[in-house]
């Protein structure tokens, strides 16, 4: 059996071993990635994965609720991070209901909030009221229309001073670790140096605590185009389409159900 990660061990983890997180959205790939993963988060990015949608806003609490359970269900043994979608943490006592309905109706181990400074007065909330939290800073895919796009973060001083204030925000608010996306990487370096959590990252260069990648774009799953952070570790979906035509071919050619695949 697989010795599920804890909050005290995710923490005694910085440092000594880079951390594995990736996301999930159902109990089948959820049982495949657990072997390998330290933690599995169930992002809202499962719209833009699962419906086709252009960003991660239209994820509702309903569906993070029902996904999280399915990836509950066949992770067993993991340690899972529960978004928090677009609109159910605009203030603290928001964010607490939705928090709760997500740890009574599910058994996800944490919520994940995205935002840095101005988000923590909402973190300190949850984590005194017994909800645990990791943080989000640097690019923030709920913000992509405010901000006009994806767009990296730490390209100037400036930039840089802010996610520091931001990550060590996020710590004394009681987080017990944080992503940290689209950042340059030497920035992300020093703001991981800068905090006693870890730092997990996407698209933030090596030098952090760990690293998180969308399942469906490391297995290559998702063709129209691939982000410069992402390496495809197979090509998930010629292997699909291959066998997927496999099948047709046999059908059409009565090759398939021979004998032994018959009643």
């Amino acid at each position: 059996m697989i010795k599920k990660m804890t909050i005290n061990s995710i923490k005694k983890a910085k440092g000594v071993q880079p951390l594995v997180m990736i996301t999930a959205y159902d109990a089948l790939f959820a049982k495949l990635l657990e072997p390998s993963s330290d933690m599995i988060l169930v992002g809202d990015s499962l719209n833009m994965s699962f419906a086709g949608k252009n960003d991660t806003l239209s994820a509702t609490l309903e569906q993070m609720i029902y996904h999280t359970n399915a990836v509950c269900q066949g992770a067993k043994n993991s340690f899972v991070i529960c978004d928090m979608p677009f609109g159910t943490d605009i203030n603290s006592e928001e964010a607490l209901k939705n928090s709760i309905r997500i740890f009574q109706e599910t058994s996800a181990d944490a919520v994940k909030i995205e935002g840095g400074e101005d988000k923590a007065h909402i973190i300190k909330h949850l984590c005194s009221n017994g909800i645990a939290v990791c943080g989000h800073i640097g690019l923030l895919p709920q913000a992509v229309r405010s901000e006009g796009g994806y767009k990296v973060k730490g390209k100037s001083e400036e930039e840089k001073a802010k996610l520091v204030k931001d990550a060590k925000a996020v710590e004394r608010a009681g987080a017990f670790c944080m992503v940290i996306e689209g950042v340059k990487a030497e920035v992300a370096a020093e703001v991981a140096k800068s905090v006693a959590i870890p730092v997990i990252g996407i698209g933030a260069g090596k030098d952090v605590d760990g690293q998180v990648l969308v399942f469906s774009d490391m297995l290559g799953f998702f063709e129209e185009f691939t982000p410069k952070f992402v390496k495809k570790y197979m090509d998930g979906a010629l292997l699909v389409k291959n066998a997927v035509k496999n099948y047709s071919d046999e059908v059409k050619s009565r090759e398939f159900p021979q004998e032994i695949h018959t009643y």
